[in-house]
């Protein structure tokens, strides 16, 4: 026994040099590509970030998900979305996905009991683990990261000022969130200066709703904006995030453990910009992500793009970069090699540890790809869509992207277009043919589930025409005169629309024209009529030269009355 406490002494005891590194996570949250100077902005101020960039490397190619429980789901378990199931933020029911063509892939909001946090591998390895921020995987006691890992953890996300934590701690009601979570960070690095410890700081900063100190507002009210950067608000909370990251270094340097700490800053997701330009809105973005294409939640780069510092002395080049694509799931494998802590048994880990990217700028790695999955869709307003369901891969210069409604391919050099405004799916088959069945192959490798058809129901049926009219007694609803609707995969023109809420059926007479999916009927004999049945799934049309029946779906297999498996697409 005394042998035992005698090595701990010394393992604790010794000088920080010589000791297994420190390892800081510090992620902020919504903070955009280009919302730090270092990587690119002429506006907002950052810098403390700056000097972290300067001292250590740029990662330049990284990506988290579209949104941010995914993306900490990704970076606590080491796992891609299809394993852990959490693919978005809530259920699939935020968003009125019920008018179109495919129903999502239920999403998981918790991180499942069984998953092996980085956490709990960095505690094994002889860490001291906190976490002080935005956990976003559940706050019951058996979901909480005090459980998951986590020797300390405070909770806190929803409210800049007048915040509460989980559990609860008192402070006074006019702190900024941002600082009060500093506080506990620094706390806790005093406190663990002789062991080594892991530190997760994740910001609620700069989520909204967008608030900040005045003090910091009045630093940015008369700038001139540059390049969709504007705000004076955000830029303040920017500021209050680049003020985080500064105090947590001049800790470090205070305390002499900066020669052996790595210390990360990232952001979760894409910045909530880029909306105008892709035509989603006309205007009002909080900030802009250009060069890159969209915002948070979607696929482009924009939505998942994020800027990635990392410092450790001594291994990393100071001012280096690296434009090596990289992912959320590769940070558990790097902390675990840093630590010299034993991966899980029987645990798969989809990611690589970036250690020879930080000792080596150009450097690669082993594997050749890497993956997105998103089964689900992400609202932009009334019937417009930060994304809908699609899957990609980037694998050097080139990223591919299979958008599941219509199984629509887009191809980008992203050397070449970084913003994603040439698709080059056509121009290049070759490529988009060698890309698309990696993906294919790693979709089935991972057992990724696809979203399942979904034919609409009534309530989803929208028409329009010069004359509208509604009997709310017999629940008809009828459009005269260059009628037409639009709802899931349908697309419908006709000279009158009468739509039968109660049976469920579409009645549309001639001239017409019905789109569903690769299925067209459409006639102009002045007898003709289209009935199409939404609770059969299927389209009769009669008329002097027509009558047809068009099954929508495959018939019912075996006996009884049980509802329908539907059948998601398989991409070809």
């Amino acid at each position: 026994m005394k042998h035992l406490l005698c090595l701990l002494f010394l393992a604790t005891a010794l000088p920080a040099a010589e000791r297994t590194p420190n390892v800081i996570f510090i992620l902020a949250d919504d903070l955009g590509y280009t919302d730090v100077a270092c990587f690119g902005s002429k506006y907002y101020e950052t810098p403390n970030i700056d000097k972290l960039a300067s001292q250590g490397m740029k990662l330049t190619r990284h990506h988290h998900c579209q949104n941010c429980q995914p993306t900490r789901a990704a970076l606590m378990s080491g796992q891609y979305a299809p394993r852990t199931g959490v693919y978005t933020v809530g259920g699939i029911g935020r968003f009125e996905w019920e008018s179109r063509p495919l129903r999502p892939v239920d999403n998981v909001t918790e991180l499942p009991l069984e998953k092996v946090t980085i956490a709990q591998t960095m505690k094994k390895a002889g860490y001291a683990t906190g976490m002080f921020g935005k956990w976003h995987l559940g706050e019951d006691a058996a979901h909480h990261p005090a459980a998951r890992g986590f020797d300390e953890a405070i909770v806190s996300m929803g409210r800049h000022f007048g915040f509460k934590t989980n559990p609860k701690v008192e402070h006074p009601k006019d702190e900024y969130l941002a600082d009060f979570l500093t506080d506990k960070a620094v706390d806790f690095i005093q406190r663990h200066k002789e062991a080594p410890f892991f530190l997760y700081l994740p910001h609620f900063g700069v989520h909204s709703p967008h608030e900040a100190k005045e003090n910091l507002i009045a630093r940015f009210k008369d700038k001139a904006p540059v390049g969709g950067h504007h705000s004076p608000v955000y830029a303040a909370m920017i500021a209050s995030v680049d003020e985080s990251v500064g105090r947590v270094m001049a800790a470090l340097d205070e305390l002499k453990l900066a020669d052996n700490t790595v210390l990360i800053f990232s952001s979760d997701n894409g910045g909530v910009g880029g909306y105008a330009r892709e035509g989603l809105k006309k205007g009002g973005d909080i900030t802009d992500n250009a060069p890159l294409r969209s915002g948070k939640g979607s696929l482009y780069e924009g939505g998942t793009r994020v800027p990635f510092i990392v410092r450790w002395p001594g291994v990393t080049q100071p001012g280096s970069s690296s434009d090596v694509p990289t992912i959320h799931v590769d940070l558990y494998p790097t902390f675990a090699e840093i630590g010299k802590a034993a991966a899980p048994a029987g645990y798969p880990l989809d990611g690589e540890s970036l250690v020879p990217v930080f000792r080596d700028a150009s450097a690669s790695l082993k594997r050749d790809a890497i993956y997105q999955h998103f089964p689900g869709y992400l609202g932009a307003g009334e019937n417009t869509w930060r994304t809908t369901p699609v899957g990609l891969i980037e694998q050097g210069d080139w990223k591919l992207m299979e958008f599941f409604e219509d199984n629509r391919l887009e191809l980008y050099n992203l050397k070449d277009d970084i913003g994603e405004q040439k698709n080059l799916a056509t121009a290049q088959p070759e490529k988009t043919k060698d890309l698309h069945a990696k993906m294919l192959a790693w979709r089935e490798s991972i057992k990724a589930p696809m979203p399942a058809k979904n034919m609409p129901s009534s309530a989803a049926v929208k028409l329009k025409g010069d004359e509208v009219k509604t009997d709310d007694q017999s629940g008809i609803i009828t459009a005269l005169g260059n009628a037409s609707a639009r709802f899931g995969s349908f697309s419908i023109k006709a000279s009158q629309i009468r739509h039968d809420t109660k049976a469920q059926k579409l009645t549309m007479v001639a001239p017409f024209e019905i789109i569903h999916e690769n299925k067209k009927v459409s006639s102009t004999d002045p007898a003709a009529v289209s009935v199409l049945d939404l609770k059969e799934e299927k389209i009769t049309t009669t008329g002097l030269h027509t009558n047809e029946i068009i099954e929508l779906a495959p018939k019912k297999q075996g006996k009884g009355k049980g509802k329908k498996k539907q059948q998601a697409d398989k991409a070809e």
